[in-house]
């Protein structure tokens, strides 16, 4: 057998054997990975605009109600809290460094949302424009956080998948063993209790 034959034989043998590699999911670990940091990026990057937006919040409902200080000290201190915790891409696979930034963030909107509610015993305060303004853009904060979690846990979803799945879990086993499954948010169990509506 001429070795130009063989040559020509292991060549096609190695492209194929590539192929077959490649399209057995050898590379779904890392893309997975890659999309489910990408979206953890997002849900911080919106949990930093909303960070952003609270000390004019605060200082515009301030110069309408300063007698509700109990309310503007609690929105400071859970921005404070919020802000202090470190956060870094090994939050997402450490169960209680994500339970510790998710249980300030959930106490902060619960700041907020008492912040707004103050607003409503303050008729100039809901007609002041920059307090709308800011309300406003609170609320799309909020929205686009929504969906930053939302894509996040879906992203969260598939490469949890692909590490306990075949041929994921093969691929987990011999390549990727530093891999571990990454963190989601859930819902707090006071957000699921069901509201108590009484009429006198």
């Amino acid at each position: 057998m001429p070795i130009a034959s063989v040559r020509l034989r292991t060549l096609v043998v190695t492209l194929a054997l590539g192929l077959m590699v490649a399209g057995c999911g050898i590379n779904a670990i890392p893309t997975q990975e890659e999309k489910a940091k990408a979206g953890w990026s997002e849900v911080l990057n919106q949990y930093q605009r909303r960070s952003d937006l609270i000390p004019n919040l605060v200082e515009t409902v301030k110069g309408f109600a300063q007698q509700e200080r109990d309310v503007l000290t609690a929105v400071v201190e859970a921005r404070a809290k919020a802000t202090q915790i470190r956060v870094d891409a090994s939050t997402i696979t450490n169960p209680e460094a994500f339970k510790r930034f998710q249980d300030a963030q959930s106490a902060l909107s619960g700041a907020i949302g008492r912040l707004l509610a103050v607003a409503e015993a303050y008729p100039q305060l809901k007609s002041n424009q920059n307090f709308l303004t800011l309300q406003a853009q609170l609320e799309g904060t909020e929205n686009r956080i929504a969906v930053a979690r939302r894509d996040y846990i879906e992203a969260v979803r598939l490469y949890n998948t692909e590490l306990r799945t075949v041929p994921g879990v093969i691929w987990a086993t011999l390549l990727y063993r530093n891999n571990k499954p990454m963190e989601t948010f859930t819902i707090s169990e006071e957000q699921m209790r069901t509201p108590r509506v009484r009429f006198n």
